[in-house]
C-alpha cells in the first residue's frame, strides 16, 4: 500500500549517551560524526531530513542541518519522536538512532519501499528475534498520535513496548542482519568498527 503521507527523515541525538561514555552522534564510524553521516542517508530517501537535539547541542550543528530541539515533555526517545511529530503532525517519520553504525542507504531503501501506510508502522527487526526497532523505523502519522494517548496514559515510556502491543505493524527483515547492530558501549563500538 503507498502511502498518502510525505516521509520526512529524523536523526535522533538527543540522548545523553551515559553507556558509551562519549556523544554517540559524534562517533566518527565514517570519516565524518555519526549523525552527520545518518543525516546524508537520510537525505536520500526522504523529503525532507532533521535532526533531534537538546537545547544545548544548539550551536555546535552544522549549519546545514535542519534541528528539531526536543521539547522535553517525554523521557527517551519519545522526547525527540514527538518534538517532530509536534512540528509537522501530517507526515509520517523514518527514525533513525546514532547507535545504528552499520546501516546503510540500501538498508534505508529497503525499508522504504516496504513501507505499509496502512499499518501505523513499518519496522525493521531480525528474522531470528523478531521484535520491531523503533528507532529504525517509519512511523506513520497514527502511530504517534496513538503514542502520546499511550504515554498519557502511563502504559510505559518505550517505543518498543508499543509497537510490540500494535497489531498494526509490519515488519521488515533487512538483507543484512548486521544492519541492525546497536553500539551503546564501547564493546560494541569494537564490534562495529571490526565489521565496518
Amino acid at each position: 500500500m503507498t502511502s498518502t503521507a510525505k516521509l520526512y527523515g529524523l536523526v535522533l541525538s538527543g540522548g545523553k549517551s551515559t553507556r558509551m561514555g562519549t556523544d554517540k552522534g559524534l562517533i566518527p564510524y565514517h570519516g565524518i560524526p555519526q549523525r552527520s553521516h545518518l543525516y546524508q542517508l537520510l537525505s536520500k530517501v526522504c523529503e525532507e531530513t532533521f535532526i533531534s537535539i537538546r537545547a544545548d547541542q544548539a550551536s555546535e550543528l552544522p549549519a546545514d542541518m535542519k534541528p528539531i530541539v526536543d521539547e522535553n515533555k517525554y523521557r527517551g526517545p519519545y522526547n525527540g519522536l514527538l518534538s517532530a511529530h509536534t512540528r509537522f503532525p501530517d507526515v509520517g517519520w523514518l527514525v533513525l538512532a546514532c547507535d545504528l553504525p552499520l546501516i546503510d542507504e540500501e538498508a534505508l531503501r529497503q525499508l522504504v519501499s516496504e513501507r505499509d501506510s496502512g499499518m501505523v508502522s513499518t519496522a525493521f527487526a531480525q528474522a531470528n528475534d523478531p521484535l520491531p526497532e523503533p528507532l529504525c523505523a517509519i512511523w506513520e502519522p497514527e502511530a504517534l498520535r496513538a503514542s502520546t494517548d499511550y504515554l498519557a496514559g502511563g502504559a510505559g515510556t518505550c517505543p518498543r513496548k508499543f509497537l510490540i502491543n500494535h497489531d498494526r505493524v509490519k515488519l521488515v527483515f533487512p538483507k543484512n542482519p548486521n544492519t541492525l547492530l546497536n553500539a551503546n558501549s564501547e564493546a560494541d563500538y569494537k564490534e562495529a568498527i571490526a565489521k565496518l
